[in-house]
Formats: structure tokens, sequence, C-alpha cells
């Protein structure tokens, strides 16, 4: 059935016609499509059984604008922002078999999405926790410093509650700055009716085999201990950082949790692992930031011990679940399925 659009000036409808307008034209597509003006009023609908996107370009439509878009096939089809265009939505872009909703233009380059039928709360979520990393050690008199220990690491899947906001913590790492170990802070993820997911920090380095050792996790699916700082030496080779583990909960991989290397006054310098930091005769590498590694040992009588790396606390949705209704302080990002919160301080998550 046909409906009359665009409408021309003059133009008289028949009855029938003035009938067919609640009747939508259908443009089906079996490939990534680009959005065009012709499509105003229309449903564009996918039906492909790989991944796609329909893209929404820029300086294409006007003000209220509206197209209704929609996915029957088995892959999933993505709506895609082009160049200098902002899709803003309470929920999803992925649409997944049989989801759809509509889009509506409120200038040329920003528009709403607002997804048909609503979207479920996710039901569980995937997550990372990493304590923070202790300092590095510090060389006095005829020792070298050794290495500090990585934070404790939790890994795995929860299930989550609707209306119910997740207290996120990130441990700092270890302040170095004087010739005292530091221990890392601990990281957690808390909430009602969730068994408290913590990781503690890794302690820090002092001299020669008095190595940093790793903090623990309790109640995740998979706990593991950071790792332990390498051996500091006055001459020859200095031991290397241990332990950590590498994930790839953001689509990447990430070392965390790993020991920093131990440092040597004269000869080869212990390297640092997942996130640690390295040894160095003048000053000891601080461990990378947000992936809680153990600082790396100093050499030298007159520095410090190094700072160890903070943690960091990541979660993932998939991408067809309800997008949380309440984050502070985390960057997001899409893939391959998944939404991504990365927590690299302290904040809230929530879902209603």
């Amino acid at each position: 059935m046909t409906t009359p659009f665009p409408f021309s000036t003059g133009q008289v409808l028949t009855a029938t016609q003035l009938n067919n307008i609640t009747t939508l034209p259908i443009n089906d597509q079996t490939a990534s499509y680009v959005l065009v003006v012709g499509d105003v009023g229309k449903r564009v609908i996918m039906n492909a059984a790989g991944a796609t996107t329909i893209t929404v370009n820029n300086s294409v439509f006007g003000v209220g604008d509206t197209i209704f878009l929609a996915n029957k096939g088995a892959g999933t089809c993505t709506v895609t922002a082009g160049v200098g265009v902002t899709i803003n939505v309470s929920g999803s872009l992925a649409l997944t078999q049989y989801g759809g909703g509509t889009l509506i233009a409120l200038s040329a380059s920003t528009f709403t999405f607002f997804p048909a039928g609503g979207i479920a709360t996710p039901s569980s979520v995937e997550y990372l926790v990493v304590g923070g990393g202790g300092t590095g050690g510090w060389g006095g008199g005829s020792v070298a410093g050794a290495g500090g220990g990585g934070g404790g690491i939790a890994q795995g899947s929860t299930a989550v509650g609707s209306a119910i906001t997740y207290t996120i913590t990130v441990g700092n790492g270890g302040v170095g700055g004087g010739t005292s170990a530091a221990t890392g802070g601990t990281s957690s993820i808390a909430g009602t009716g969730l068994t408290t997911i913590t990781c503690t920090g890794g302690t820090g380095g002092t001299q020669t085999n008095t190595v940093g050792t790793g903090g623990t996790a309790s109640n995740g699916t998979t706990n593991t201990t950071g790792g332990s700082g390498g051996a500091g030496i006055n001459s020859g080779t200095a031991g290397n950082g241990t332990g950590g583990v590498t994930s790839t909960i953001t689509g990447s991989s990430i070392g965390v949790g790993g020991g920093g290397g131990g440092s040597t006054k004269t000869g080869t310098q212990g390297t640092g692992v997942n996130g640690g930091g390295n040894g160095s005769a003048t000053a000891g590498t601080a461990g990378t930031a947000n992936r809680g590694g153990g600082g790396g040992g100093t050499g030298n009588d007159a520095t410090v011990a190094s700072n160890g790396g903070s943690g960091v606390v990541i979660i993932r949705q998939a991408d067809n679940r309800k997008f949380p209704t309440t984050l502070t302080n985390a960057t997001t990002s899409i893939t391959s399925g998944w939404i991504v919160f990365t927590f690299n301080s302290s904040g809230t998550i929530g879902w209603s």
C-alpha cells in the first residue's frame, strides 16, 4: 500500500489516500545504509545476517523530521552518527533482531533516538576490580630499593538490580616521596543485595629483598593476588616484577596488578610487569595509573620511593540493555556488543 508522500501544492487527496496516511512506506535494506531526506516519514528496516549500520549524516534533515528505524535481521544493526552529528539515546543505538525505534531531528546535526517498547535493565554485568599498587623501595647505604606489589584483582560477573545505586571505590596508588613504604588503596563495588567485591592494595617495597607483596581480592568470581616486586641489589641484575593479569574486558588487552621491578646501584635494572614500574639506578618509574601496578625500585641514595599505580574498576553490560540512569565519574565506550564503563576514580552506577 502506498501513501501520497510527499504532498505537493494543490494536490487533492482521495479518501483512500487520507486513510493510507497512517500506513508508513517501508524502505527495506539488506546492507549498511545511509539515510536520505526521502526517508522522512518512512520505516527503514534492515534485514541482514551480519552486522550493519544505518548512518545519519549532517545537514540532511530538518527540525522535526522523523524516521522509524528497525532491524528484522539476525545481525545487529547500529544507528551511527556521521561526522558532526550527535544522536542522544536513553538506551542503546545497537538494534538486535526485531529491535527498533523512532529517530527525531532536533536540528540538522542533533537527533534523539527513542527505542520502541523500552529496553530492559541488564540482569547481570561483568567487572574487573583492581586495588592500588604499593610504592617502590628506595636506595640507602649500600643497598638498592625493591619493587612495590600490585593491587589485588577480582574478575567475573554479578547480578544487578533495578533502582539500586552501586558505589564504586577506586583505590589510590601508594604515595612515594619519602623513605617509607606505602600501601595502595582498596578498590570495591558495593550496593544493596551485592556482597561487596573488594580488592586491597599492594604493599610498598623497601630495600634489597624486602619486596612489595600483592594485595588480595574477595567475593569476585575469580580472585587473584597482586604481583610481587622484584628484589633490589647493589650491583649485578635486579629482580623483575611478577604476577598480575591481562584482561580484555575493554575490548583490548590490558595488564593490571603486576609488581614493580627492583633496582641496582650499578647493573641491570629490574622491569615491571602488568602495570608495574621499572627499577632505576636514579629514580624508579611509578606504577601505571589505573592499572594497579607497584612502583619501581630506586638505587640512588639521594632519591625517594616511587608511587604505586592507582587502581581501576571496569564494568560492562550488553549493549542491547538499558543504559545506566545513574552514572558518575566513568568513561563510556562501546565494543563488540558491550557498553564498557571505566572508573578511574570513585563514582556510582545504577539502573532504574
